[in-house]
């Protein structure tokens, strides 16, 4: 399954307190300083020994290279990266006629999308792809990816 993972708010979270583990090497902080929410890197290194295809699809400007080379920095390795910048690129807007959706996962072949916005949900409701809520204060939330990808959502 191709699954991709939305950055702010999803896999960094921002609130003071939030429960965040650093998974980067000393050596490698200088460069990627953001701490990903707990449980994080469990989850994505467990996807991908089942096999699954791991995308980040971010509305933010992070350069495809950027973020591959912070997840290679604790062992994940991402299949691909869809920014602000290739989704305007790649998504047709004449496709979306009044309203173009800010994440459009099937132009990208994403079977799941996992993202922090009702929004984007509801897009996927609109336009007929996968989504998987989970809040930043969600503790649970790997669980739910987990079972969003056995199909139980």
């Amino acid at each position: 399954m191709r699954i991709s993972f939305d950055v702010d708010d999803t896999l960094v979270l921002y609130e003071p307190g939030a429960p965040m583990e650093v998974v980067v090497p000393w050596w490698w902080r200088w460069r990627y300083s953001e701490k990903l929410r707990q449980g994080a890197k469990d989850l994505l290194l467990e996807l991908q020994s089942l096999g699954h295809e791991l995308w980040i699809y971010t509305t933010s400007f992070r350069e495809p290279g950027y973020m591959r080379g912070w997840f290679s920095c604790f062992g994940v390795s991402l299949a691909d990266v869809v920014n602000q910048d290739v989704h305007d690129h790649r998504v047709n807007k004449a496709q979306f006629p009044g309203y173009v959706p800010s994440k459009y996962p099937p132009a990208f072949g994403i079977d799941l999308h996992v993202d922090d916005s009702e929004g984007v949900a509801e897009e996927g409701r609109m336009h007929g792809f996968r989504v998987v809520v989970v809040s930043p204060s969600d503790l649970d939330w790997a669980e739910r990816v987990l079972d969003a990808v056995r199909g139980a959502v």
